[in-house]
């Protein structure tokens, strides 16, 4: 078993919080960490129809069951159980007393929101990052296996093929997750609009041309979008607010945070299929700010990551802000440097004072120029962090 780097941190909120609830996308090993982390502690899956029972009829006695604490599964498939459990940490000085987790992260974010605000930390785990594949010695050689593969762990430890793995999961996704959500009741309609949003991947999010291509209003769209969002499905990488000359974008931009879920609803099954697909290097665009992403979840930080655009296209693929220090990122699926690569850069650091600039490209030379700019290769990102 790979040992995650998220449990350094959930062990961290464990001993300052008196429940710590792990979320995240369906198999991304949620269950498998918080029993690693808590072996002392009962766990119990409220997914067994007798247990959930017993919640459901005596929320009191079950909790009383479990009095020094446990390992909650599947929680969320009993609602009434919040209110008992915030009565119980209300009256409880203990520290990580109850972890819990669920595979319907809407849900189960919805939840806590009503109840336990204020009582109880989240970590949101995602699939594998470069750093534990290399670790698990999982890792491909090849960009387009990895971008194909996707970073969910039963493709690695279980040795299930990318695309049986991903048709079953989108599915198991569709019917069992979003079925749950009250508000989503045509689901021919939501997985039409799965598929055409995954051909958007790396662009700017357009309800409205959304709206009249999936036959539904733009309200609809939004709360799509955000049932994708929560569920871990999709990321939205947001403008940065800083208005140079009032003519910056603001909407934000729409990334799958599996590149391997991306490829099977885009229909990529093989390598020759990527290396001429239109959208490879918005695939590999993904991948790097996904990277990223997970760098900052995984140790609990805020996502400090933005993008830049202006009306007449320069654009900045990834921006981040520490703080006010700004550090503009361009990210290039080519091997080769060329003078392209700094173009949008050049014309960003000319409105600011950022004495540093980075490329991560598909490439294996490095380049460190005069005036800051840096060409990494992308998979430095095992190594160090930005």
């Amino acid at each position: 078993m790979i040992e995650r780097i998220a449990k350094k941190k959930l062990t961290e909120l464990a001993a300052s919080f008196k429940a710590v609830a792990v979320t995240g996308a369906r198999q991304t090993g949620k269950t498998t960490l918080v029993r690693d982390v808590f072996k002392k502690k009962p766990y119990v899956s409220l997914e067994n129809p007798d247990t959930r029972r017993f919640a459901i009829e005596d929320p009191r006695g079950f909790l009383q069951t479990y009095s020094e604490g446990a390992i909650l599964d599947e929680v969320q498939r009993v609602p009434e159980l919040f209110s008992y459990l915030q009565e119980v940490l209300d009256g409880s000085k203990e520290k990580g007393k109850f972890i819990l987790t669920g595979s319907n992260n809407f849900l189960l974010q919805e939840n806590i929101g009503q109840t336990l605000a204020g009582r109880i930390a989240t970590l949101n785990l995602l699939p594998f990052s470069i750093k534990e594949l290399r670790k698990g010695k999982y890792m491909p050689e090849s960009d387009n296996e990895l971008m194909i593969n996707g970073f969910y762990p039963p493709i690695y430890d279980q040795q299930i093929k990318a695309d049986d793995w991903c048709s079953n999961y989108v599915r198991t996704y569709i019917e069992k997750d979003v079925r749950q959500i009250k508000n989503i009741t045509d689901l021919i309609a939501f997985e039409r609009f799965l598929y055409l949003l995954a051909g958007r991947s790396g662009q700017e999010l357009n309800l409205s041309a959304l709206s009249v291509e999936a036959g539904v209003d733009s309200k609809t769209i939004q709360s799509w979008i955000g049932i994708l969002e929560s569920s871990f499905i999709i990321y939205l990488l947001r403008p940065h607010h800083r208005n140079f000359n009032k003519v910056i974008v603001k909407r934000p931009k729409v990334y799958f945070y599996d590149t391997g879920i991306l490829c099977y609803l885009l229909g990529i099954k093989n390598v020759t299929h990527l290396n001429s697909h239109p959208l490879r290097g918005a695939i590999f665009e993904g991948m790097v700010i996904t990277e990223l992403i997970k760098e900052r979840k995984n140790a609990g930080r805020d996502i400090n990551l933005f993008f830049w655009r202006d009306k007449s296209g320069r654009e900045i693929d990834v921006i981040i802000d520490d703080a006010g220090q700004l550090l503009p990122i361009e990210i290039k699926s080519g091997m080769t440097i060329h003078s392209e690569f700094f173009k949008n850069l050049d014309y960003w650091l000319a409105l600011n004072a950022s004495e540093k600039s980075v490329v991560l490209y598909g490439g294996t030379e490095r380049q460190k120029r005069s005036d800051g700019k840096e060409v990494l290769n992308w998979r430095i990102l095992e190594k160090s962090t930005l």
